[in-house]
């Protein structure tokens, strides 16, 4: 079975129909409405904003792109790490779940001003932020999905005296990756919203500080540009982890165990 089958395929052409309609009805609603400029520039005036300094919009879109990739790779990692740790070791479960759950519950928004008194501006205090809202989602997954072995697996390796690491790997692991997954996907999501808020906050680059200067000065054609390319980075990211997903796991959504 190839990677890419025809489900693949048509569910990505409905997706890139989705968008066409989208800018379709953009288009429709400039024509008949009229509105200012200002409030909803047409199609046309935003990619030609794009067409007109693409270095701008690359430059910033690739800062972007890096403070997602690096800080939601530090953040996925440590959460897989934590996540085997809580599903093996009952008393890490007990200590470190309260403050994965702080983390998840308190707003995003009110960490990133106390790592900017620490930190101060710049790259890193926006990884470090990026990777604090990424490490949750996969935590938890990556613990649930660990406890998702079957007991009598477990036993059985056990009678047979299997060595841990190798049945942590070759049995455990395995059960385990669809719900990991699972984790990261939505790690992938909350990287690209941490990234922006990050860039409102503690850095001076990158698509979310180009989207705030454009809000602040009413640019409303350098802040659609923006998004667009925003919400390009972000579906490229995501389509990436489960292209990965589909290569690793294959298309079941439940992993049937080792064979």
């Amino acid at each position: 079975m190839t990677v890419v089958s025809t489900g693949t395929v048509r569910r990505i052409g409905i997706g890139v129909g989705g968008i066409g309609l989208g800018f379709g009805l953009w288009w429709v609603a400039v024509v008949l409405f009229a509105p200012p400029t200002y409030i909803l520039p047409a199609p046309a005036a935003v990619l030609g904003r794009l067409a007109g300094n693409p270095t701008l919009y690359i430059e910033n879109a690739w800062i972007t792109t890096q403070k997602v990739l690096l800080g939601g790779g530090v953040g996925a990692a440590s959460g897989i790490v934590l996540g085997v740790l809580i599903a093996k070791i009952r008393v890490l479960r007990a200590s470190l779940l309260p403050y994965l759950v702080t983390m998840r519950v308190l707003p995003k928004i009110a960490i990133a001003p106390v790592l900017l008194i620490y930190f101060g501006l710049g790259m890193q205090t926006a990884i470090l932020f990026v990777a604090i809202i990424a490490v949750f989602p996969v935590a938890i997954s990556t613990a649930a999905g660990f406890e998702r072995v079957p007991e009598r697996h477990l036993d059985l390796l056990q009678s047979v005296a299997a060595n841990p690491r190798r049945t942590l790997v070759r049995v455990e692991a395995r059960y385990a990756l669809p719900d990991v997954f699972a984790g990261l996907k939505q790690a992938a999501a909350l990287s690209v919203i941490g990234a922006i808020v990050a860039e409102w906050i503690v850095s001076t680059s990158g698509l979310g500080y180009l989207i705030l200067v454009a809000s602040e000065t009413v640019q409303t054609t350098v802040l659609l540009a923006a998004l667009l390319l925003l919400v390009a980075v972000g579906l490229a990211i995501y389509g990436s982890v489960a292209l990965f997903q589909r290569v690793t796991v294959g298309p079941s959504s439940r992993y049937a165990g080792p064979t």
